[in-house]
């Protein structure tokens, strides 16, 4: 390995294809980026299964909002696991919490199984646990390969020197990935840990819309500039992330 792993999250088709181009190492499809990324459809992974050569690694998620779900929405996640993997899903991302706040350790062992041996991130609800080391280790029990992690800050900024400490933690035993308002500046500092093995950035960028026309009528989102603007991704900002993660 030349360098440490660069993952980003990709939410339109667009983001996917430049994010290959652009030399990410692996993307996390999800869609609905006003949730924080939920479920893609089976249509965008079989389009860029066969666009793109880099791994892909889905969400899911069936809705916004908590990570405590129902019997329902859990045979729902199985569902979703075992038709996007064998469209080709390269990995699953997703994380259960019970209501007290702990890691649901039945749930995700479940969903697990249904991943049939392909690698498996818990996403940020840990960041939204009671206790992170317990936490941590209940995620490392369950077989997951790594944890996606702010260090139960909004921001990498705020949570940096907790994910410090999970690295040493950690070690080998699962991988830490650093996310959630990374920043090519975060990586100088992370890779003081010789544990640092990949890492998370949107590297996200807003283009202007095609779009000639503009309804003065109707408004179908709360965000007035929702219909101005596309979700894409910066190579400039790919290539900052990339020349810091060199080893």
């Amino acid at each position: 390995m030349d360098k440490i792993l660069l993952e980003a999250p990709v939410f339109t088709i667009e983001a996917a294809l430049k994010a290959a181009e652009f030399g990410v190492d692996r993307i996390e499809l999800c869609s609905d980026f006003g949730e924080g990324g939920e479920t893609p459809s089976v249509g965008a992974l079989a389009y860029l299964k066969g666009k793109i050569n880099i791994p892909i690694f889905v969400m899911i998620r069936p809705r916004g909002g908590d990570f405590v779900y129902t019997p329902e929405e859990i045979e729902v996640m199985k569902k979703d696991i075992q038709i996007l993997g064998s469209y080709g899903a390269d990995g699953f991302v997703f994380g259960v919490l019970t209501p007290d706040g702990e890691v649901d350790k039945n749930s995700c062992k479940e969903l697990m199984k249904e991943a049939n041996g392909k690698p498996c991130t818990f996403h940020r609800a840990f960041d939204i646990s009671v206790d992170p080391e317990k936490a941590l280790e209940a995620i490392i029990d369950c077989g997951f390969e790594r944890l996606l992690t702010s260090g139960t800050r909004n921001t990498l900024s705020e949570g940096i020197s907790l994910v410090k400490e999970l690295l040493q933690l950690a070690q080998n035993r699962i991988i830490i990935m650093p996310g959630g308002g990374l920043e090519p500046g975060h990586v100088e500092s992370l890779k003081k840990s010789e544990f640092l093995k990949e890492v998370h950035g949107s590297c996200k960028v807003f283009r202007p819309t095609d779009s000639n026309f503009f309804s003065q009528q109707v408004q179908l989102s709360k965000d007035p500039n929702a219909f101005k603007s596309v979700l894409s991704i910066s190579k400039e900002i790919v290539e900052e992330f990339n020349n810091e993660l060199k080893l």
